[in-house]
């Protein structure tokens, strides 16, 4: 290899030969500069064609378990010999096509974070992986070589140890061998470290040793905590951990694993599923009678009546097992079970170990509804969509959550999806929602089945059909607002108009027999009144302020009287005339008519003019209305019934008591007539018949004859009672001043 620049200094250059190939350089006497460039005419090389390498399934992701070694003979420290590394392919690419890394310039190859996950899933027992090295900066220019590597796949070794113990002062030859732990990958380098302090190693190929005697007295148990590491120094997965215990003669108790969490058993398991293994530990020298350790169940016993055990112990093993007495969900039992060494002799220690166990529950309850049957629910159809129509609870026996976890569906009852389900996932209250407008003439009622499952797989028999509840809908039937016979009301009317004059009638289109009951909204001016039954629209004054070309609009609202909330209402539109000329009022013949006060129910029946009246100049129909006088229209009230007669009442409850002259003005066509409608007020009795004032009847007494003849009476009266009185008083008198011997004796039986 010729170095990228060459200088040399000569004194003459008579001759210059480069030889590139030798890497030799000749020159003459003379002084010369000689630049030799460096070509890119060397290919990488791997140091072997194949690497095989054994990978750990526990080994952490990034931890480098193979080194990849290649040369370039270009320059060193230029583009040419630039190297870097590339996994092409890797086989089977599965579970991931990417179970490995590598990295580009040191062509360390690791496990990938993806391949870690999915290493201790893979079923794979080797990978094939081919490797790029390309000179060039990995440019697409440069020169390349490629490389496989096996990559097999072996199980992890890197387990946990028993504790190991060791007699103190013990007589061997040292370092003494303990135990041994095993990367089963390569590249492997272990290292050792001691808590505290002590006299342990390790060598290469992971055998543990003290290298002298131990002494109970100067420190009775160490922790040796041993690494798995790669040439690099970086360890393929945590520690493990060795506990030494010093042992001397039998003057120690047995020592029970510490109370850990409640250990989980479900329940129905069968006779003989292991819940735990006990493993009590004696710090006496193991192997040696003093800490052969057997175990005995203290409790629970087993319930008077009752065959069998929920638990048993091996003596041996100290595997505690479920006996035959059954397990129910929910149960937290504490077994007390008793360590002995000496293997239970006499003379021996013991402890009493607890284990805490937790009978958790399986799936094995399907939920149920509360109720299964809701309703009937009586629904008007014209409810909004979204409704909430009913509300359903499930209930499940199972006590873990997730198992309580429900799904609900509409079995059957709902081919139109009219309704929907609507709850959580952890509740088990599910609300019946209306999703659909509901139709009367359609479906007059709904039979809605709702069904309930466990969303989790149920253990045991099969899950069934899953428990049902029905949910009864009656739809209501809604009656429409009512429909008149027109959508706007008009009217022409003069100005002159008098009040009563009945303009239109407002009737019902209905197709539904219906009572309607009218009024007037925005009568501003109380021009108007309409009649509440029949919708006869009138006049209720005079037209006082209209102007003709003007037009005044009220709203009549059609108000059904059985459903009040339905009603309906329309424009009507009046529209003032210019006033024809107003036609002498011709008087007619007043009627003599007789109404009681206070106010009774009865009136005054005013007729039009007959036909053969000189004022009738036709048929009708005629319009009432009273004249207009203020007091009058105060005082009165008049209906018209007819286009022929007219109903005259008292407005007010009470009125004076005499002769009243009430004009009534009738109009038809362009004719108008004034009645003058004579009715007399007067006081009337419980019969309703008036009564009438009389004058003084002959042989009657007056009211000051009468007040004479009942004064003489009562002082004749208050004589005779003086004198009685007087009497009675001296009569009294006397009986009192006749002297006490002078009364007669009564005499005695």
């Amino acid at each position: 290899m010729v170095p990228a620049w060459l200088w040399l200094l000569c004194v003459s250059v008579p001759q210059v030969t480069l030889e590139t190939q030798d890497r030799h350089v000749l020159w003459g006497p003379q002084s010369v500069l000689v630049r030799v460039k460096d070509e890119n005419d060397q290919v990488p090389q791997f140091s072997q064609a194949i690497y095989r390498a054994q990978l750990s399934r526990g080994t952490r992701p990034g931890v480098p378990f193979l080194f990849l070694e290649a040369s370039d003979q270009d320059e060193p420290g230029t583009a040419n010999s630039d190297l870097r590394f590339r996994i092409l392919s890797q086989a089977p690419a599965q579970p991931s096509p990417e179970m490995f890394q590598l990295e580009p310039r040191q062509g360390a190859l690791a496990l990938s974070p993806k391949g870690s996950t999915s290493l201790d899933h893979a079923l794979e027992k080797t990978y094939q992986l081919l490797i790029q090295v390309k000179d060039m900066g990995g440019q697409a220019s440069g020169h390349q070589a490629i490389a496989t590597v096996e990559v097999s796949i072996i199980e992890n070794t890197w387990v946990p140890l028993e504790p190991i113990h060791l007699a103190e002062n013990l007589k061997v030859l040292y370092p003494h061998h303990i135990a041994q732990v095993h990367w089963s990958g390569d590249d492997v380098h272990y290292r050792l470290e001691s808590h505290p302090l002590g006299p342990f190693d390790v060598d290469a190929e992971g055998n543990l040793y003290v290298t002298r005697e131990l002494d109970t007295e100067a420190q009775a148990e160490y922790m040796l905590q041993v690494w798995a590491q790669n040439s690099r120094g970086e360890d393929y997965a945590a520690p493990l951990e060795l506990q030494v215990l010093v042992m001397d003669e039998n003057d120690n108790v047995p020592v029970c694993p510490p109370r850990g969490p409640a250990v989980s058993i479900p329940e129905l398991s069968p006779p003989g599923t292991e819940v735990t293994r006990l493993s009590a530990e004696d710090a006496d020298a193991p192997g040696s009678p003093n800490s052969h350790i057997v175990y005995q169940l203290l409790s629970p016993e087993s319930e008077d009546g009752v065959e069998g055990r929920p638990f048993q112990v091996d003596p041996t093993s100290g595997s505690v097992t479920v006996g035959a007495l059954p397990l129910q969900a929910g149960q937290n039992i504490l077994l007390l079970v008793l360590a002995m060494d000496l293997a239970g002799a006499e003379g021996g220690f013991s402890s009493t170990c607890e284990v805490e166990v937790k009978v958790t529950d399986i799936n094995d309850h399907a939920p149920e509804f509360t109720t299964s049957q809701i309703g009937p629910i009586s629904l008007p159809e014209d409810v909004e969509p979204g409704t909430l129509v009913a509300m359903l609870t499930a209930t499940d026996a199972d006590l873990e959550p997730a198992f309580r976890l429900m799904d609900f569906a509409i079995e059957r009852g709902d081919t139109e999806g009219t309704f929907d389900l609507d709850w959580e996932p952890d509740s088990g209250h599910v609300g019946l929602r209306l999703c659909k407008n509901l139709s009367y003439e359609a479906a007059p009622s709904h039979k809605v089945v709702v069904v309930v499952r466990s969303v989790a797989e149920l253990v045991g028999p099969g899950p069934g059909p899953g428990a049902t509840a029905t949910v009864t809908v009656l739809v209501e039937r809604v009656m429409p607002p009512p429909k008149l016979d027109q959508e706007r009301y008009e009217a022409s009317v003069p100005i002159s108009v008098p009040a009563g004059s009945l303009l239109l009638t407002i009737q019902s289109s209905d197709p539904i027999s219906r009572s309607l009951r009218f009024s007037l909204v925005n009568d501003s001016e109380g021009w108007l009144c309409i009649e509440k039954f029949s919708g006869e629209v009138h006049t209720a004054q005079s037209l006082q302020g209209a102007q003709p070309g003007d037009t005044y609009t009220v709203l009549v609202e059609a108000q059904d009287t059985d459903e009040p909330r339905l009603s309906t209402s329309v424009p009507l539109v009046i529209h003032f005339l210019k006033a024809p000329p107003a036609p002498a009022l011709t008087p007619a013949p007043v009627p003599s008519r007789y109404l009681c006060t206070p106010r009774q129910d009865h009136g005054v029946i005013v007729s039009g003019p007959s036909k053969d009246s000189d004022l009738a100049s036709g048929h009708g129909p005629y319009s009432f209305a009273l004249g207009p006088n203020p007091t009058v229209q105060r005082d009165w009230r008049l209906q018209t019934l007819n286009g022929s007669h007219a109903y005259l009442t008292l407005a007010l409850h009470w009125v004076e008591p005499r002769e009243h002259i009430i004009p009534v003005v009738v109009s038809h066509n362009a004719q108008m007539w004034q009645l003058l409608v004579r009715v007399i007020v007067c006081r009337c009795n419980v019969e309703g018949q008036c009564m009438r004032k009389v004058g003084r009847m002959k042989g009657m007494p007056t009211k000051l004859s009468a007040v004479g003849i009942l004064v003489g009476t009562l002082v004749a009266i208050g004589i005779f009672l003086i004198l009685i009185f007087t009497h009675w008083t001296l009569s009294r008198k006397k009986d009192l001043d006749q002297p006490a011997d002078s009364v007669p004796l009564k005499a005695t039986v």
